[in-house]
């Protein structure tokens, strides 16, 4: 109960801007948790997926291996579909791994930008913090006569701001990492699983729309 009582007192202290450096704190976390869940859904082992995609590829079973697709929410398993789709359909394979790869990136990159932008933000609204909290002090000296110790409990309470921020943007900074690391692994996936898409499909025989063999 103290500590909850002087956490709150030293928030304060900190002035206006710790009300928005608490909404960014916010904002990180929850970006972190959405992102978080939407990686784990999209992620699966990509080398035990490819063990089970290529005999179905080797064997030039396309219905089964489009059934093998759709039971797994997984990014690389999703843009298989379309590539495996796009060849039923007579329709060009690697335009269709391409433009299916090229909308889930994107998909896994939303949101990052704003871990980007907290990282810069935070520590710039922690100064603007101190940087008012010091003006605020040193204007003691007209009032009080200048007494020291009023100067240095004044700035003391508003370098709050700036560790505040520095927090904030430490832990923007990580999660913006972790989630960079996360999407590399994942487009990686997505890359190699195309390339062995292409590389199997490029033996069967070609196949067209009915309209265009009539």
């Amino acid at each position: 109960m103290d500590f909850l009582t002087q956490s709150l007192a030293l928030f304060h202290k900190g002035g206006p801007v710790m009300y928005l450096l608490a909404l960014c704190s916010l904002v990180v976390v929850t970006i972190s948790v959405e992102r978080y869940w939407y990686y784990r859904r999209l992620s699966t082992n990509g080398v035990e997926f490819l063990e089970r995609l290529k005999p179905l590829l080797a064997e030039r079973n396309l219905n089964e291996a489009i059934h093998f697709c759709q039971q797994m929410p997984a990014a690389i398993s999703q843009i298989t579909l379309q590539g495996l789709q796009a060849y039923q359909q007579g329709d060009d394979v690697h335009r269709a791994l391409e433009d299916a790869a090229t909308i889930t990136a994107a998909r896994l990159r939303a949101y990052l930008n704003y871990l980007s932008g907290i990282v810069t933000l935070a520590p710039l609204l922690g100064l603007l913090g101190t940087v008012i909290g010091m003006i605020q002090s040193f204007s003691v000296l007209n009032i009080q006569s200048g007494q020291p110790m009023a100067i240095t409990g004044g700035v003391g309470e508003a370098l709050v701001a700036t560790a505040a921020g520095l927090c904030v943007a430490v832990l923007a900074f990580v999660a913006n990492i972790i989630f960079a690391q996360l999407l590399d692994r994942l487009v990686t996936d997505m890359e190699q699983t195309s390339a062995v898409v292409i590389a199997s499909l490029r033996k069967w025989p070609v196949r067209r729309q009915d309209h265009e063999i009539a």
